[in-house]
């Protein structure tokens, strides 16, 4: 089920750092959501089921868009997982919520990455941390609000909970094509979380009803993200 990185990436489009990341995911049948994914990827599957993620953090952005040095500030994506022809995993990003308009807009610009403003906070009180989110743009209204307790540190991660974090990738689409923009990073620290509150509906609006309880729940302190340069899928 898990993949390995790809090679280390030589020249660097993007560098970012991903702190106090919650992964809370629910599995879906495959058959569901692969109208959601874009053309030449398929749903990646483990014992054919496939998985909706809510991913909350911290984002601390360098070099890209060039408006600045550093941007930092909370994000919240919904995701899917997919692969192409060439047996590439990444994942397809329904919404990506984040507390910064002009970061928000240049994204939607350049990567065609469905980012979108919120008024977002992200805060800590001991071992339990919360994340609020509220879409001001575009289609504003929705909402999400999550908190997770964090517990003890997974010596071993399983090799579902790799398939869920070390996904090595994105998919994007650019001028019409598919394309996968590769990224690499160290191992992920991850440590089992519960859910404290779950509530909003970020999924929902991302096109995915009626999930119920989540099947995994996970934090990380976080990792730094190197991304390359994208190449496109077959069609």
């Amino acid at each position: 089920m898990a993949r390995g990185s790809p090679r280390s990436i030589r020249r660097s489009a993007l560098t970012q750092l991903w702190n106090d990341v919650a992964f809370v995911h629910w599995s879906v049948d495959p058959g569901a959501v692969a109208h959601l994914l874009p053309s030449g990827t398929v749903p990646d599957v483990v014992d054919g089921r496939t998985f909706v993620g809510l991913v909350a953090f911290r984002l601390h952005s360098f070099g890209w868009p060039r408006l600045g040095n550093v941007w930092s500030f909370p994000e919240t994506n919904v995701r899917l997982y997919a692969t192409d022809a060439a047996g590439r995993a990444g994942v397809v990003f329904l919404s990506m919520d984040a507390a910064n308009l002009t970061f928000s807009l240049a994204a939607r610009a350049t990567a065609r990455l469905p980012y979108m403003w919120s008024d977002m906070t992200l805060s800590r009180a001991e071992d339990v941390i919360s994340y609020t989110c509220r879409r001001r743009w575009p289609r504003p209204g929705a909402t999400s609000r999550l908190a997770v307790r964090v517990g003890e540190r997974i010596a071993q991660p399983t090799p579902l909970e790799q398939f869920l974090t070390a996904r090595w990738g994105l998919y994007t689409t650019l001028a019409g094509r598919t394309v996968h923009l590769p990224n690499d990073h160290a191992d992920w620290d991850l440590h089992r979380a519960t859910v404290v509150e779950c509530e909003g509906d970020l999924v929902t609006a991302a096109g995915i009803p009626g999930l119920g309880e989540p099947m995994s729940v996970l934090h990380s302190p976080g990792v730094r993200a190197r991304f390359g340069l994208p190449s496109r899928c077959q069609p």
